[in-house]
């Protein structure tokens, strides 16, 4: 994610979520915060999926991960997740966190996936409806090489 990328993330993340973030924040993370990596995943020059991580000591905490509706079950997030842990793996981080609206399970698919696992929830997490967060965690991010994304 370059900076000439913001706006385009900022439309994603508003057709993504019901608590998007701002232009001013996906700025802040490509800009000034240095515990922040960016992807998008591109398609003919149009940005369809993105995904911001921070790298904590040994720890990669997933922030956001949004695909473009139009481009949802077609392995953008699988390749997006790979490749931004397979990359903090190569930085130093050993395990990986993130938070998931209880409700949604395509997400939670996803994460099951990759060999995350429950380890607790945030009750009335998110303030547009006060749905549940559930806390995951990834250890052994040296065999995310061996996943198929």
């Amino acid at each position: 994610m370059e900076r000439d990328d913001i706006h385009y993330v900022a439309e994603l993340d508003q057709l993504s979520f019901s608590l998007p973030w701002t232009e001013r924040s996906f700025r802040f993370e490509v800009e000034e915060n240095d515990r922040s990596r960016c992807w998008v995943a591109e398609i003919n020059g149009r940005i369809v999926g993105m995904l911001i991580l921070w790298l904590i000591v040994d720890e990669a905490h997933i922030a956001t991960l949004a695909v473009h509706p139009e481009h949802r079950r077609k392995g953008f997030a699988s390749r997006l997740l790979k490749e931004a842990l397979s990359s903090a793996y190569l930085e130093g981080a050993r395990s990986s966190t993130l938070e998931v609206r209880a409700g949604n399970l395509a997400a939670r698919d996803l994460y099951d996936q990759f060999g995350f696992v429950v380890v607790g929830r945030r009750p009335r997490y998110y303030k547009d409806n006060y749905e549940d967060a559930i806390l995951l965690t990834l250890d052994h991010l040296e065999e995310i090489q061996r996943l198929q994304a």
